[in-house]
């Protein structure tokens, strides 16, 4: 099997499952009880939360544990929202994963205002398009780092800036950025920031939320006092720890990834360029490496993705959270792809551990399931 879906999920790095097994194995004990048997699972719990702000350079009080990227956004954005029940607006993008989608919708069902930025051909977000919209009654502006179809780079620093200059805080939905591209919140100067474990090789199932001090925001859930009383419930440290483990393996080995990623990228453009086959590359230039959305003119990309399986060749078509519906995807409409090209699109997203004879591969494939 050629795994090349990367942007869905990544194989679990064995160093993440190595520090895991000890905290699903003898180190059980409750991070919150006083004795010493729980001593263990406390220490590895404040542990991880430091090691993952100084991946973000962010501190470690400002760091809160959640099940993953899905629950970090619908916090983000309905904790913000519902803080003060006065009804201020959301402002997001029309590209948004439908974790920041859905949670909307269900916003604006709750009486609140909400406005979808459109994006270019390129699928970013123009700070005019923001500044046209946005008023001193806009509470919350949420625009994703980075698109998970596409790999595009938002301007997130001037984005926040023409927010915090309206008095509105700001979010961003960073689980396909972080761990593969420099994330610095500081230099972003966002109020809040979503990450995933499972998309930069920890396990499924845990993420973080980013809560800049001071943001006023609801808990996500009332019980204990987990969390800082923000979210209740038992911690999964053996999780937690994995996704720390991860992450700091990951940032400290980012620029040689980075440099991997480039030259798989090259060599898989290269080989189906030389092909002659009528396609285009999705997305800016200013992209998460690995992430290669491409449309081919004519061709079905739903039976692309089904006969490279039958190739032992995983890739998606499309966004993978939207894989049970054929139509064009809410990105590529939002960046206007024609038709003739939209219908025949995949995403190849390659992670540090594809190799250049599985790109070669993958490029033989294709050239032969389109010929």
């Amino acid at each position: 099997m050629i795994y090349a879906d990367n942007a869905a999920t990544t194989q679990l790095d064995p160093e993440a499952l190595a520090a895991m097994m000890p905290y699903l194995k003898s180190e059980y004990g409750n991070a919150s009880q006083p004795y010493a048997f729980a001593h263990s699972a406390k220490k590895a719990l404040k542990e991880a939360r430091a090691d993952i702000a100084s991946c973000i350079n962010a501190d470690a009080e400002d760091i809160y544990f959640t099940s993953g990227g899905t629950e970090s956004d619908n916090w983000a954005l309905k904790g913000t929202m519902y803080a003060h029940g006065d009804h201020r607006g959301l402002i997001t993008s029309q590209v948004e994963h439908n974790a920041i989608l859905h949670s909307a919708t269900a916003i604006e069902r709750m009486g609140y205002p909400v406005t979808y930025l459109p994006v270019d051909p390129e699928c970013t977000v123009s700070l005019t398009a923001l500044k046209d919209v946005i008023t001193d009654n806009t509470r919350l502006v949420s625009v994703m780092l980075s698109n998970n179809e596409v790999g595009t780079i938002q301007p997130i620093r001037e984005l926040a800036s023409i927010a915090h200059e309206r008095k509105a805080l700001f979010h961003t939905d960073a689980v396909q950025a972080v761990g593969h591209i420099k994330v610095d919140i500081k230099e972003l100067d966002v109020d809040l920031l979503s990450a995933s474990a499972h998309k930069f090789n920890g396990p499924k199932g845990i993420g973080f939320l980013y809560i800049k001090k001071g943001t006023s925001l609801l808990p996500f859930n009332d019980g204990g006092a987990q969390e800082f009383g923000m979210r209740a419930g038992t911690e999964n440290i053996a999780s937690i720890v994995g996704m720390a483990t991860a992450l700091k393996s990951n940032c400290t080995l980012l620029e040689s990834h980075q440099k991997h990623l480039n030259s798989l990228e090259e060599e898989l453009l290269k080989g189906l360029q030389q092909s002659g086959l009528d396609f285009v590359r999705n997305g800016s230039n200013h992209r998460v490496p690995g992430n290669v959305s491409l449309s081919f003119k004519g061709a079905d990309g739903e039976m692309l993705l089904h006969r490279l399986d039958l190739m032992g060749i995983c890739v998606s078509t499309g966004s993978a959270c939207d894989s049970k519906n054929t139509q064009v995807s809410h990105v590529l409409k939002a960046m206007d792809i024609p038709e003739e090209y939209a219908r025949g699109t995949i995403r190849i997203s390659l992670g540090k551990n594809n190799t250049l004879e599985e790109v070669q591969t993958i490029i033989k494939s294709i050239q032969k399931v389109l010929r």
